[in-house]
């Protein structure tokens, strides 16, 4: 596996990663209505393309295949996903202790997500301590989510 930039070009293969991702492996946390309204089949592209190239952007590649991608925006995780088929691998604590190194580079002392119930114990046992359970709109549903933040100790 490597991880590199993002590049737009990986903006239709990151979508359909997305969509399978949390179609299978949120299944047993979310409701149909609410993996919908997640990750809904016609997403904005515009959207997607033009915040992943704003972010710190990181694809995990393995022979050719994105099967996994995040992003980070100064201190805050915005998306961390991994190809369900892959999942407990290690793709998704590569990809996010490049995140979490990309933070702390910057001179952040914390690092902020909001996980998702599937997430949340992916994160617990990276050392982020849950702050807030929140309950987030998307497209009219109603979706429980966790503010996780994790200390970076040694931090300036």
């Amino acid at each position: 596996m490597i991880l590199r930039a993002y590049r737009e070009r990986d903006l239709e293969e990151i979508l359909a990663l997305f969509f399978r991702s949390v179609h299978i492996a949120a299944a047993a946390d979310y409701t149909p209505a609410q993996l919908d309204a997640w990750a809904p089949a016609d997403p904005d592209r515009e959207k997607w393309r033009a915040s992943l190239s704003a972010h710190f952007s990181l694809v995990a590649e393995e022979k050719g295949e994105i099967v996994g991608f995040g992003d980070a925006d100064g201190n805050y995780l915005d998306r961390l996903y991994v190809a369900p088929e892959r999942r407990g691998r290690g793709i998704g604590s590569a990809i996010c202790g490049s995140l979490e190194e990309y933070a702390r580079r910057t001179g952040a002392e914390t690092m902020t997500v909001h996980a998702s119930l599937t997430a949340k114990r992916f994160f617990g046992g990276r050392g982020y301590a849950e702050k807030e359970r929140r309950t987030v709109e998307r497209r009219g549903v109603l979706l429980t989510n966790f503010r996780m933040e994790k200390i970076f100790f040694g931090a300036r």
